[in-house]
Formats: structure tokens, sequence, C-alpha cells
């Protein structure tokens, strides 16, 4: 979805929420925060606010209603409530369809109120110059530990990520050898995207953008000189991020034909597109994530853009051994996150195991 959809849906969900949820959002929505965090946000308050009035811990006629002292005076017995009735919902899905028990949910949850109760205790001011209110409950509460360890993920993820030079035969498959696999008609719709295709993937991996900051890339973010491309990471921090070397020939080469393929106007600044009723428009998200499950299925596994990601930054941590400078490739303002990457590619257990 673009980003024009989660800004409608979010003013979809505003006027069923209380006063302060939406002065919440405006003041979100100017940092700037990501519509789709903003708006999934949204739909974690009125989830936890219909839980309040359904457990009769609030009692208010509608959602709308629930005033403002209410969430001063939850207690963190209430909040442990609602986290262990999530928790609850996770492991009945978990053994209705079979899947392993994720807490992402929960912690998406939490993480959305966390969002919402320090705003209104640090970033508000009444008319005496003071917060809404000063008791943060949710300061009380902690995030659901993950029940796997990194050693675990690791192993999970390693067979889905493109190590040793499997990168450049990836980029160099789509290029050169994705054609054979498809009938005539397909490849003429293929030969219009590839070189956009190809500067995608060769961007992903030689970067490791998220997908969103990749889509929402302009052309003039994009230096080739300099070998760096200017992002918006989440929390609406901007940032500049170098780019491997080996991917230029593959930007270059579609930027210097984007103009022609796609007959975009001078007022289309979206370094990606794709055409839409014979229009230029800005290529999206989803349509990023499709066209990297197609490739990667036809050339080893189905992975996701963030499994790219992930492959950038266990190479960057094999050549390095330096956990700060993958989290500052990544964008990321501590290294916790990075120690996944550790787990990935450091042999020096199994080869102490070996010695044994």
């Amino acid at each position: 979805m673009d980003k024009a959809h989660y800004v409608s849906l979010s003013e979809a969900e505003l006027p069923a929420l209380p006063w302060y949820v939406q002065e919440y959002y405006q003041a979100k929505a100017t940092i700037p925060l990501s519509p789709a965090t903003l708006y999934q946000y949204l739909t974690e308050y009125r989830r936890f606010f219909s839980w309040l009035i359904s457990e009769a811990i609030v009692p208010a006629p509608t959602i709308a209603d629930i005033p403002i002292e209410a969430l001063a005076n939850l207690s963190k017995a209430e909040i442990e409530l609602f986290k262990g009735q999530l928790l609850s919902r996770s492991k009945q899905n978990a053994k209705s369809n079979g899947q392993s028990l994720s807490h992402s949910t929960v912690n998406r949850a939490l993480t959305a109120i966390t969002s919402l109760f320090n705003y209104l205790t640090t970033e508000t001011e009444n008319n005496a110059g003071e917060p809404y209110f000063y008791r943060n409950v949710m300061k009380k509460v902690a995030l659901v530990r993950n029940n796997q360890t990194y050693s675990a993920r690791a192993a999970a993820i390693k067979s889905k990520l493109m190590l040793g030079d499997e990168d450049h035969d990836y980029v160099t498959f789509i290029n050169e050898h994705y054609a054979d696999t498809l009938s005539d008609k397909a490849n003429q719709y293929f030969e219009r995207d590839r070189l956009r295709d190809v500067a995608i993937n060769a961007l992903l991996l030689a970067s490791g953008l998220r997908v969103s900051e990749a889509a929402n890339s302009n052309l003039t973010d994009l230096n080739l000189k300099t070998a760096t491309i200017a992002v918006i990471r989440k929390g609406g921090r901007r940032d500049v991020v170098p780019i491997a070397d080996w991917a230029l020939s593959y930007l270059r080469a579609y930027v210097d034909q984007r103009t022609i393929i796609y007959h975009a106007p001078t007022a289309e600044h979206a370094l990606f597109l794709t055409r839409y009723h014979g229009r230029a428009q800005r290529m999206q998200i989803t349509s990023i994530e499709k066209m990297v499950a197609k490739y990667s299925s036809a050339f080893k596994v189905r992975v996701t853009p963030h499994k790219l990601r992930h492959s950038l930054a266990s190479k960057l941590y094999l050549a390095t051994k330096n956990e700060q400078l993958v989290a500052t490739q990544l964008g990321q303002n501590t290294t916790t996150a990075t120690g996944l990457y550790t787990h990935i590619i450091d042999e020096q257990q199994r080869q102490a195991l070996d010695k044994m």
C-alpha cells in the first residue's frame, strides 16, 4: 500500500477514537512517523480500548468516550491482564494452525500503547504548561521476551541468505538468465522492467535498505558519484547510506534509461517507477516485495526484501567483525539487533567443537 492509502485508512479510524488519540496522531504525523506504522498503532488502540470496555475496566459507552483520566489510573495488573489476553490468543492461534508461537504481535501492541502513554505523560501540555498526566504505567510493563535464542533464529534464516558470491550471482541471474524461464509474452514485460528490477535488488543487497526506504527514495536521493543514497529512517531520522561499489553499474544503467522506459515527466521524483494506466508512478512496497519473491524463487529460495537486508548485514559483519559499523549501515541506534548476524556467520563455535 502507498502512503496515501494508509493515511486514508487512518482517517477512517480516527473518528471512533478518543480526542487525545486524535491529537497524538496529528503530532506524530508531523515527525514524520511512517503512515503504515501510525495506522497499525491506531488499530492497536482500537483493540486495547475495546478490551477495556468489554472487561468493564472503563465504564464508557463507546471507545471515543473513554476519558483520559482512565488511562492515568490504569494499574500495572490491568495492563498485564491485557498482555496475558494477547498471549492467550496467540497460543490459541498457534494450536489451531500448527505454527510456532510468535510474540511479535503482542509486542507490537505493547509498543503502540507505550508510545501513546509516553506522548501523554511527557510531550503534551495543558493550560498550566503541564503534561496531561504524569503516571506512566507502561514503564512498569516489559515486552514479551523472544522464545528463540540468537543461534536458533540464525539457523532458521541462514539458508535464506545470499552469502559468499550468491548476492552477485543472484543479480546476474536476474539480468542475464531469468528471461530463459519465460514465455515470449511474459518476456516482453520482463524486458521492459529488467533494468529497474536488477537495480532494486542490487541496491537492497549492496546497502541493506529497508524495502520502505527504497520505495520512498527519490531520484535526487541517489548520488552515484559518492556511492550513497539519502533516506528517511524509522522515526523520521534522515540518513545517508553508503552503497557497495559493485551495485553502481546496475543503478547507473537504470537511471540512464528511467525516463525513457517509463515516460516519466519532470515532476515525477520517485527513483523507482512503474507504469499504471499509461502513467509513470512510484513503485510501491508490495510490488517490490512480490518482485523479490518472484526472482528469488526462481534463483534459489523464496525470500523477502528483509532477507536481502540480513544478507548485507551478515556479509558486512563477516568482513569487519564490527557490530557498531553494521548497526550504522542499517540505521539502527544500538547494536542490540546486530547480535543475530554474529551468530549467522561466526564459525568459531563450530571450529572449537570440531577440535574437541
